[in-house]
């Protein structure tokens, strides 16, 4: 571990790391749903794995804002007639909180698509010294997180870090082999110089995994540009939530966290998060059937006649069949109304950030350069095609 001092500039610089895009808690508590919930839809699977030792605390305070930005890249994407649906899971390494027993690792989440609990996740990580063992967190990665099969699928890790990538009892460069085995490009992100990176083996890793070597510049810092349309897409967002029907056991839980993950966003306006979210919210993406009547009344998870009256939110309890049905399919409207003119804000939105950031000149940050590399090689390896 190397204990470095970050500036707010090198910190916003981090959370480029994961503009593809991370509190213990048990895997086996998160929602794990390794298959497309339909037949309408793809699958992309992104593995994020953290170095938390001390020398990370920028890129962890960065990394909660940009979960969002990773996931809208696939927002209108297609392969073949399908939309694809984006599952995330979570490691963490290299943290002294952690255990010797599992080469200082611990899966944070298997594979969901609750992305309000990976956020979550995300704003409960701390930081705290340790060993970083980059071939451990791979292995670990590949052998317990439920890779779908399919060739047709994007299979991608992104380590970020900045030791040796070849530190620890397990060979970085047969994980990787083992990776690629299997389908699962390794992407890696190396936290200082290129030549560090090249000399610890952060640059050999990613290409026997097929994927591409990169590393921060610490000169440069992530811009947001802030646009005429932010403010009413980040009212639309919280008009969203009134349009969640919550039903079962889990629903107050769920409900809460979305106004939770609503508020982390906002924390971090000045990094587009807030906006980003509230563009997440208005896509397939974010998707919460497992406790939203709306979500599931479409995806066709649950029968609505078939669901207890304990089980109903109280603006339906007393509500008769015929009734609930019309009260479900009026807030599913208007959801669809609101989603729709976030998405309609968010196009004018991107012109407008498009002209200033032509007339800033190219920048040459890792938010757009890691937007590059998850567009190149899901249209590479899946036949994803993108706006």
């Amino acid at each position: 571990m190397k204990t470095k001092t970050f500036s707010i500039r090198r910190a916003a610089l981090h959370v480029a790391a994961f503009a593809t895009i991370t509190a213990p808690v048990a895997a086996k508590e998160a929602v794990v749903d390794p298959k497309p919930v339909t037949d309408n839809e793809a699958l992309v699977q992104l593995a994020i794995l953290l170095d938390t030792s001390n020398s990370m605390d920028g890129l962890i305070e960065q990394a909660k804002t940009q979960l969002w930005k990773i996931v809208n890249e696939f927002n209108g994407a297609k392969q073949g007639d399908k939309t694809p649906v984006v599952q995330v899971a979570l490691y963490e390494y290299g943290n002294n909180n952690l255990s010797a027993g599992t080469n200082w690792i611990r899966q944070v989440l298997p594979f969901t698509r609750d992305l309000d609990k990976v956020s979550d996740e995300l704003f409960k990580l701390t930081t705290n010294g340790g060993s970083e063992y980059c071939g451990a967190v791979i292995r670990d990665a590949i052998d317990k997180l439920e890779w779908d099969r399919s060739s047709k699928v994007y299979k991608a890790m992104f380590v970020a870090g900045n030791e040796p990538f070849t530190q620890g009892p397990i060979s970085a460069d047969e994980s990787c082999k083992s990776a690629i085995s299997k389908g699962v490009i390794v992407n890696t992100i190396h936290c200082g110089s290129e030549s560090d990176g090249v000399n610890g083996g952060w640059r050999r890793g990613a290409h026997i995994a097929e994927g591409k070597f990169l590393t921060i510049d610490q000169d440069k810092a992530v811009a947001h540009i802030e646009a005429p349309q932010d403010k009413e897409i980040s009212r639309l967002s919280i008009e969203l939530n009134a349009t969640y029907i919550g039903y079962g056991a889990a629903a107050p839980a769920a409900k809460a966290n979305q106004t939770a993950q609503d508020s982390n966003a906002a924390r971090y306006k000045s990094a587009g998060a807030e906006v980003q979210r509230a563009v997440t919210k208005s896509s397939a993406n974010y998707s919460n059937e497992k406790w939203d009547l709306v979500d599931a009344a479409k995806k066709g998870t649950v029968k609505l006649e078939a669901v207890p009256a304990a089980d109903l939110p109280k603006e339906m309890k007393e509500l008769k069949p015929e009734e609930r049905k019309a009260y479900v399919d009026q807030k599913s409207a208007e959801r669809e109304k609101i989603q729709a003119e976030i998405r309609r804000l968010n196009e004018e939105r991107q012109k407008f950030v498009a002209a200033k950031q032509k007339e800033a000149g190219k920048t040459d940050t890792l938010d757009t350069a890691i937007s590059k590399v998850v567009r190149e090689q899901a249209s590479a390896k899946a036949q994803i095609t993108f706006k």
